[in-house]
């Protein structure tokens, strides 16, 4: 194994209001994950800078000018509702002519854009939730026929921000009333879905030219009270003291017969390509009435935190955390750079 030079970059802006400290998706957390990234790539030999991004970006691209790392190893996540500058971070990376890890600009920004990444997979056959739709002002309602349920989320954001309690509707009245909120709100466009009722799973993918699925993970819902639809929402991931959080629990490995996982991890690997996804990801697949598999989700920039979410998936495939983070050092290392370094400054 090389031993390498790595940048490790993540989003160090501060949010503009208190962070609640039940909240295991804020900036605290942030930062101890990256701390134990680094401390991982540096027990198997690695040279580590971590290499905090805010707000200036020239100054960010200097200090890579001056690193000159052999890899850019990407956590930048962006915190601002609507903001898309995950991708064009990707791009100043890859316009320098530097490796990086997992996917590059174009699979990031279609991730963040929900409508434009549904579109392109049920442009190629890939099964989608159906009706999905993208409602810009709320006079759009009246201009379809809904068949609800319903889920109703914001167009551009990610790890379940805008899902709550009341993002499944079963009326006209209800989803008028969600999409408003969201429009005003988030400032962005509402995704509306027909809402699945079947078992949803987290199909983790690492690899570069060749890929590889990892152990299913099952969302268990099974025990959220009455009233508490069974989503993947914000309160469900990260709000430890929330009855979501304490009541959702994952199954991996998840148990599935051999037709339906062949039928999953091919949905998933197809979805995953159609967006250009490289190094590692996660498909979020749910089943419809029928027992089809539907991708809700694409994530092409995945929590790569350890003992959670692909790590976990990883370990049940008995792939130690430094061995994934190692193997996503590789696929980096299979890509061609974007270009080669364009001055900026």
């Amino acid at each position: 194994m090389k031993l390498l030079k790595v940048a490790l970059i993540y989003n160090s802006l501060q949010p503009n209001t208190p962070e609640l400290a039940e909240d295991r998706g804020g900036t605290a957390d942030l930062r101890r994950m990256v701390r134990g990234m680094g401390r991982t790539l540096r027990s198997l030999g690695h040279t580590v800078t971590v290499v905090p991004l805010a707000d200036n970006m020239w100054a960010f691209q200097r200090r890579l000018r001056l690193l000159r790392p052999d890899v850019v190893f990407n956590q930048y996540d962006d915190v601002i509702h609507g903001a898309l500058y995950e991708m064009r971070v990707a791009a100043l990376v890859q316009m320098m002519g530097l490796p990086l890890s997992g996917a590059g600009a174009l699979a990031l920004g279609l991730c963040r854009y929900k409508y434009m990444t549904s579109s392109l997979l049920h442009g190629a056959g890939i099964n989608i939730p159906p009706d999905t739709r993208l409602i810009e002002t709320g006079a759009e309602i009246d201009r379809h026929k809904w068949h609800f349920p319903m889920i109703v989320q914001p167009a551009q954001e990610h790890s379940g921000i805008g899902l709550e309690r009341d993002s499944v509707v079963h009326s006209k009245r209800a989803l008028r009333g969600k999409v408003r909120h969201i429009l005003e709100t988030y400032g962005q466009p509402a995704l509306v879905q027909k809402f699945l009722p079947g078992r949803e799973f987290n199909v983790g993918i690492v690899g570069g030219r060749r890929l590889r699925v990892m152990p299913f993970a099952e969302v268990c819902y099974e025990k959220l009270p009455p009233g508490i639809p069974p989503i993947m929402s914000y309160a469900a991931k990260f709000l430890e003291n929330s009855v979501e959080y304490q009541k959702t629990s994952v199954i991996c490995p998840a148990a599935v017969d051999a037709e339906l996982a062949r039928q999953i991890s091919a949905t998933a690997l197809r979805a995953f390509r159609a967006v250009n996804g490289w190094g590692y990801g996660r498909v979020d697949i749910r089943l419809d009435e029928a027992g089809t598999p539907r991708v809700l989700e694409v994530n092409c920039n995945a929590s790569l935190e350890e003992g959670i979410g692909l790590a976990r998936c990883a370990e049940a495939a008995g792939i130690s955390y430094p061995r994934l983070l190692q193997m996503i050092l590789d696929a980096a290392l299979e890509r061609t750079p974007f270009g080669v370094d364009i001055p900026m400054g």
